[in-house]
């Protein structure tokens, strides 16, 4: 099928919608830019969508693989979220770094294509993230002069406060859940200014803790999600090694309900 609009997102985790476990999907999850694709797909049917982003992708990764793999897509729309794994490393050479991004998005602008960047997530209410907000907020202001630079635009997680609800986060307090994915789209949409029939979910109100039951919960966070996210980057290692991504070429999926995948 010859498809005159085209969607291309590019990235990490984040983009490839981990958090957002579907089964039916390819590598079991589904995620914001899935819903943005199906939206504009249900506006639009001249849209054709890939997905090239896998979870665990550094910046230079992203920009030395995906980048190329997009533009002969000849896509029309691009989002690209880079930069977050490379700022959770003990040492991170931003400037430089910074400086190859704004390489990579200038090419996808000189494209023609119109290209969505992200600002990185306030980690403020995070105890383990929290330590790199710093680092993150200066990411955040190169990211505003390079979208300035190729206008460009931005879809601001860093302002966007509904996320400090931990309810919008997966249990591995890493990734958007579901419910954070859907708002995701919702905002992304925004910021296309495309009309959208998306309903955010509304949130339960979970009822007040005690410090020892937080204590508990805390404990099995560490053991069961914070120890071997650890434990793969002292070994160097992704939980993207083994995968590819979800939808390479330019396609109209068929999204299916819902089924958790094994995590």
């Amino acid at each position: 099928m010859e498809f005159t609009q085209r969607y291309v997102a590019l990235g990490d985790s984040f983009s490839e919608g981990v958090g957002d476990w579907n089964a039916e999907c390819p590598n079991g999850v589904r995620g914001w830019a899935d819903r943005v694709a199906e939206q504009l797909i249900l506006a639009d049917p001249s849209w054709g969508y890939a997905n090239l982003a896998i979870r665990g992708r550094k910046m230079r990764q992203i920009l030395t693989e995906q980048v190329d793999a997009a533009l002969k897509l000849q896509p029309t729309l691009v989002t690209i979220y880079a930069g977050a794994n490379d700022i959770l490393r003990p040492s991170i050479d931003l400037d430089a770094l910074m400086a190859e991004y704004d390489a990579g998005i200038a090419r996808l602008r000189g494209s023609g294509a119109a290209v969505v960047l992200f600002t990185g997530f306030d980690s403020v209410k995070s105890a383990v993230f929290g330590k790199t907000r710093g680092r993150t907020a200066i990411y955040n202001e190169l990211v505003r002069e390079i979208a300035d630079r190729h206008d460009a635009e931005i879809a601001d997680y860093w302002r966007m406060r509904e996320f400090q609800n931990w309810d919008y986060w997966d249990v591995d307090r890493m990734h958007m859940a579901t419910a954070g994915h859907t708002l995701m789209a919702a905002r992304v949409l925004e910021v296309l200014k495309s009309a959208h029939s998306i309903e955010v979910p509304e949130l339960d109100t979970r009822p007040a803790r005690s410090r020892l039951a937080q204590i508990k919960d805390d404990a099995v966070w560490a053991r069961e999600y914070l120890a071997p996210w650890v434990g793969r980057r002292l070994r160097r290692q992704s939980s993207g090694d083994t995968l590819t991504a979800k939808y390479p070429q330019l396609v109209q999926p068929v999204w299916k309900p819902a089924t958790r995948s094994a995590v």
